[in-house]
């Protein structure tokens, strides 16, 4: 197993340890205190190790965080600007975000086990991009002139929604943020979010940034805080009029659940996936392994749309397993702060003791362990790249989402099996094809229930790519202009017209 976890430290690192600028709540255009002072520890999972203290924001601070917003919407400018400044103002957003590249990465990676080189090369650029793609959409909003049957002149205006709660993940603490923030911006609305406990350094940031670029105080609003008590609020709130979250899917039925007790107010969600990837006889077995590995390690399997369970037509499935064998000892598991490291440290203990009880799942329901399947070194979360062979689609492996670098590898037949097994799940976010022949691809992505399928490619993400889920897996897409319609609502003007020579 290839791993520098044994025998090196984070005291080691490539990178030295961050100074941290921004632990307070930011409120209204201010970094403030919470109301009743109390602070959480946010955690090195390199170490295990206190990186800072957090401002722990709570209703009473999501009340004044809500009050902003919705003074910033009702009186403000941002709504009121025309398309162009907002487009200018996030412009100098993203122009900002690319002046502090590393410090951002390096943020995301002492906190949430980002691998660093990946984070400045992409996931930091990618937000800025991200931000510009829907600054240039900012000035394109617009209704139809509508066609009416009688003697009526009607059109639509797009009006942004109001006050909008964000619910952000931690495993893609920067990427997730600005997949609701930019769009959100463009359309004219103001916010309030809520990074995840876990991961609240980045977002931080970004508030002190859009601050710089000008965003008007009390549009975007950063609450750090839990689930129960920060979240809960911003679900609850009588005066949020669209939450919109990504995470689990136990948690999107308790953000749903608060939507339609409270105020009915708007929701989208994007949810848990056990995506399937479906490799067929004629798939170039090389590329096959690197795909299957990658859709279930990238980013330490802390992927909503991992490919968790891999699904391999017969004729090659002896060789594959050989192949995946191979490719999985030789992955490097380290400190994500070396260039040469693939797959850095579990998120937090919590999610590391649940993968690590997944794999003894998986081995007692008869699964063979073909590698990995146990903790790697002597400190911080990491774990071994695990594929289990001889798995059968009704054990937990299977079934459960267990974000982590666990792979259920299962073998099939025909077509027709193949499909109806990639489908036998609750849930429905991505899929992966692996194929030579255009017929077979025309056929699967056509009869698989989820919101995105790859073929011949994983993770093939874009910001013009609409993303989310279908059943379980929630409801409402990031990214494209889709992302953007979700925060509009649209008003119908009607007016007869008299003695018009045509209707």
């Amino acid at each position: 197993m290839g791993s520098d976890c044994n025998g090196s430290s984070a005291s080691e690192s490539f990178v030295k340890k961050p100074t941290i600028k921004f632990t307070k709540l930011f409120i209204n255009g201010e970094f403030v205190d919470s109301i009743s002072g109390k602070t959480f520890e946010t955690i090195d999972p390199r170490t295990g190790e206190v990186i800072a203290r957090i401002a722990e924001g709570d209703r009473e601070d999501v009340d004044l965080a809500v009050k902003a917003a919705r003074a910033a919407f009702d009186h403000g400018p941002w709504p009121r600007f025309p398309g162009a400044e907002r487009g200018r103002i996030m412009m100098k957003f993203a122009d900002l975000i690319d002046q502090h590249v590393e410090e951002l990465a390096i943020l995301d990676t002492v906190d949430a086990g980002r691998l660093f080189s990946y984070g400045k090369a992409v996931d930091i650029p990618q937000v800025a991009e991200n931000l510009r793609y829907y600054a240039g959409a900012a000035d394109k909003i617009h209704g139809d002139v509508l066609k009416m049957s009688r003697e009526l002149q009607a059109y639509t205006l797009l009006e942004p929604i109001g006050v909008l709660g964000h619910i952000v993940p931690w495993n893609f603490p920067s990427t997730l943020f600005f997949a609701k923030v930019s769009p959100s911006l463009a359309a004219g609305c103001t916010m309030v979010i809520k990074p995840a406990e876990q991961t609240p350094l980045s977002a931080l940031y970004y508030a002190h940034l859009a601050k710089l670029a000008g965003v008007p105080d009390g549009v975007l609003n950063v609450i750090t805080g839990f689930g129960q008590t920060a979240g809960a609020a911003i679900s609850y709130h009588m005066d949020i009029d669209k939450v919109s979250f990504t995470g689990s899917t136990e948690v999107g039925r308790l953000v749903m659940e608060a939507a339609a007790k409270s105020n009915l107010k708007q929701v989208s969600l994007e949810l848990g996936g056990k995506s399937p990837l479906v490799i067929f006889d004629d798939a170039d077995i090389n590329m096959a392994a690197e795909l299957a590995l990658l859709g279930v390690l990238y980013n330490k399997g802390e992927i909503c749309v991992a490919s968790s369970r891999v699904f391999v037509q017969e004729g090659i499935y002896d060789e594959l397993v050989k192949k995946l064998e191979e490719k999985a000892k030789a992955w490097v598991v380290g400190d994500p702060f070396d260039p040469n490291v693939r797959q850095g440290p579990q998120v937090d203990k919590h999610q590391y003791n649940k993968i690590l009880t997944y794999i003894d799942h998986g081995k007692n329901e008869g699964a063979t362990l073909l590698t990995g399947g146990k903790p790697l070194g002597n400190k911080g979360y990491y774990i071994e790249p695990t594929i289990f062979t001889d798995v059968k689609d009704d054990m937990l492996i299977a079934k459960d989402e267990i974000f982590g670098p666990v792979m259920a590898l299962m073998k099939f037949k025909t077509i027709e099996e193949a499909i109806q097994r990639a489908n036998n799940t609750r849930y429905g976010l991505a899929a992966g094809i692996i194929t030579k022949d255009l017929n077979v691809a025309n056929t699967v992505s056509r009869s698989i229930r989820a919101g995105i399928i790859w073929i011949n490619c994983y993770f093939a993400f874009d910001r013009d790519c609409p993303y989310g889920g279908y059943k379980m897996s929630g409801f409402g897409r990031d990214f494209g202009l889709e992302a953007l319609h979700k925060y509009l609502h649209t008003k119908s003007v009607v007016t007869p017209i008299y003695n018009s020579p045509w209707l």
